[in-house]
């Protein structure tokens, strides 16, 4: 699960110019704008990461003075990348009081427990509250052409959701390997698909769903494609990639019919991932369209700033604005992406 609510400490605070009342702050690799004198470096605060769905009690100041919207139950707002002279701000930085109003226990050792909920330490960076404070990931609407009929939800003991985590949040790690290299592809903005095959069945999902293949679900797309690909797929093998097209995240790419660009391949027998190299040799043995490749041997960028400086100056296939690349190690797997701003600010993140 993703860690859109996580303590974190201020490493940097810097003026905006012409902003008297406005500064931003640094969290690892996010710059998020605050009040003026609101935080100090070295302060450990909690940070809540683009695309979380704010509950109005936690930041009513983000609606405002708006009547909240509703998703999934939750009154609130998005968090969405926003510019504020000049400044582009990703995130909310809220103080560590703000979890004073939930009810809690004190347990030995620093520890701290919220309901039924894991204990955490308040100042250990990187402490989980997406839970606690009833954050939730916001995602688009799937159209009527997508969901079809749902058989369950998606099979994570199976095979692991695809999800790369942001550079901003693993910059660290990725200084930690200046020897490597990696597949640097683009990162195509369709919808998460995954076709497998299991005791010789076919079987298809979307992102968060697992769907029925049959008859009365045939004009489901990702059920077409399942189908269409099924003699592709090996036995224990799970295809995943993006499924792009009419009625698709606005078809920006303008394809004519829908495409399936495989990004990944697990080997469900060995619970693990093929490398990159084998990947695409797999893909081209099979016929089946890989995700556009940009460099087989890139290095690792040098920082968060030239990352999306490079990636803000990429077009996609066919649009002039890439929603980002994807960076996978062609050594031990690790892998990070790296969103455009332009693409954030433009296309609403």
């Amino acid at each position: 699960m993703r860690k859109l609510a996580t303590i974190r400490e201020i490493t940097d605070i810097q003026p905006i110019e012409g902003a008297d009342a406005i500064e931003v702050a640094s969290v690892d690799g996010w710059d998020v704008v605050v009040k003026k004198g609101d935080f100090d470096v070295n302060q450990h605060v909690i940070y809540l990461e683009i695309d979380s769905w704010v509950p109005h009690e936690l930041a009513p100041f983000l609606t405002r003075g708006e009547n909240p919207r509703e998703y999934h139950g939750v009154r609130g707002e998005r968090l969405r990348t926003i510019k504020l002279r000049g400044q582009v701000s990703q995130g909310l930085i809220l103080p560590v009081d703000v979890l004073q109003s939930i009810p809690h226990t004190n347990l030995p050792g620093g520890y701290v427990q919220y309901g039924d909920h894991e204990p955490i330490r308040l100042f250990d960076t990187a402490s989980d509250l997406t839970e606690i404070l009833n954050i939730q990931k916001w995602e688009a609407p799937i159209s009527a052409q997508l969901r079809g009929v749902q058989k369950g939800n998606f099979p994570s003991d199976l095979v692991p959701k695809t999800d790369q985590e942001r550079i901003q949040n693993c910059i660290r790690d990725i200084t930690k390997r200046p020897e490597q290299t990696y597949e640097k592809s683009l990162k195509l903005d369709g919808s998460s698909c995954t076709i497998l095959r299991l005791a010789g069945e076919i079987r298809v999902c979307s992102r968060n769903m697992e769907l029925v293949i049959s008859d009365d679900n045939a004009e489901n797309t990702f059920v077409k494609m399942a189908l269409k690909h099924q003699n592709s797929i090996g036995e224990g093998y799970a295809m995943q990639g993006e499924l792009m097209g009419p009625g698709i995240q606005g078809n920006r790419e303008n394809f004519k019919e829908h495409k399936f660009f495989v990004f990944d391949i697990y080997d469900m027998i060995e619970r693990k991932y093929l490398d990159p190299l084998c990947r695409r040799m797999v893909c081209e043995s099979v016929g089946l369209d890989h995700t556009p490749i940009l460099d087989r041997s890139a290095p690792a960028p040098s920082s968060v700033k030239a990352a999306i400086e490079d990636v803000d100056s990429i077009s996609s296939i066919n649009h002039k604005i890439a929603e980002g690349v994807v960076y996978k190690s062609n050594i031990d797997g690790f892998s990070f992406k790296v969103i455009s701003n332009k693409f954030l600010l433009k296309e609403g993140n």
